[in-house]
């Protein structure tokens, strides 16, 4: 198994320190939701350091459409958090996770829109090899978007929601990165020291379909979303 390299190593080392409430103030409810959990894989490519990102299927019930991590409900057999990020990237793209480094698992989250407690999983892609779409029901696109254009200033903004909501966002590969997703990025970029300024009060609109299509959901889930 290799080591991570040194470029990764701040953020490993700042995973058993951080709190919740550092990355978001949804935090997951004394009693109740259903665990689940993502998997944040860095790895690196042609451009340098990356990150492994899905596009949901705009047929899902809940969070269509919307950019994220792989991931998904936690199954009774599953060992925990990491077993479940694993083999849900596997299922939706063919990530081999014996091709994945655990670096650790961030402090649980609470999506309220579906009632999921999500459990990030942070990894390095010791072994990196070609991924695609294998789940054509859950997973619409797969990229490894280059941290370089996550930390480029012109790619970020914050995104006003129809609730009233502002949080930050990213546009790149096509994808408007927002929700969820982009607020733990946000907060990876700041923990890894990778962040550089960018101006914060640049705030677009999300539009109304793709706000009601990503909050549609079911008292019931279906199996791996979340």
């Amino acid at each position: 198994m290799s080591a991570p390299p040194a470029w990764l190593q701040p953020l490993a080392e700042a995973i058993p320190t951080v709190a919740g409430e550092y990355f978001s103030r949804f935090l997951p409810p004394d009693e109740g939701g259903r665990d689940s959990a993502v998997l944040v894989l860095f790895g690196e490519g042609a451009q340098g350091p990356d990150l492994l990102l899905i596009q949901r299927a705009t047929t899902l019930r809940s969070h269509a459409g919307q950019p994220a991590f792989p991931g998904g409900a936690q199954d009774p057999e599953d060992d925990g958090p990491v077993a479940a990020a694993l083999r849900e990237a596997q299922e939706e793209v063919g990530v081999d996770p014996s091709s994945v480094h655990v670096l650790g698992v961030l402090p649980a989250l609470w999506l309220p829109p579906s009632g999921f407690v999500v459990h990030p999983v942070v990894a390095w892609w010791q072994a990196p090899h070609e991924v695609q779409v294998v789940d054509v029901a859950e997973v619409a696109a797969v990229a490894r978007v280059p941290l370089s254009e996550l930390v480029e200033p012109a790619n970020r903004f914050r995104v006003s929601h129809p609730s009233g909501i502002i949080g930050p966002a990213f546009e790149v590969r096509d994808m408007v990165v927002w929700g969820f997703t982009a607020g733990l990025i946000a907060g990876i970029l700041r923990l890894g020291g990778w962040e550089r300024p960018w101006d914060t009060d640049r705030v677009r609109q999300l539009d109304a379909e793709t706000w009601r299509m990503a909050l549609r959901s079911t008292t019931s889930p279906r199996e791996g979303e979340a």
